[in-house]
């Protein structure tokens, strides 16, 4: 398994413009075979700050995730309302046969 988190802060005054993308992503994405978890968090104290948790099968779906519709149809929205780059980071889940 892949495991993928993905930073996101949005400018001031974008976030409901940026939920509305947002959930292009995540509606497709639920749906792809090789998505196991798909999460957006919230950060508490900043409501322009975003964790989006995503667990894949393999390093080839998230691969082929990135060639949906979806995605890059997400990713044109919310570029132009982005505050930074998106950081991205990956952990492989080894272990995760073991829980």
């Amino acid at each position: 398994m892949l495991i993928q988190m993905v930073s996101i802060a949005v400018k001031e005054g974008h976030t409901a413009e940026f939920l509305e993308a947002f959930r292009i992503n995540y509606e497709g994405t639920r749906q792809e075979p090789g998505n196991l978890r798909f999460d957006v968090l919230r950060d508490p104290s900043d409501e322009n700050s975003f964790l989006i948790y995503e667990v894949f099968k393999s390093e080839e779906a998230l691969d082929e995730h990135r060639k949906t519709a979806h995605y890059k149809e997400c990713v044109r929205l919310i570029d132009p309302i982005l505050a930074r780059p998106r950081t991205k980071t990956f952990y492989n889940a080894e272990m995760a046969d073991f829980l």
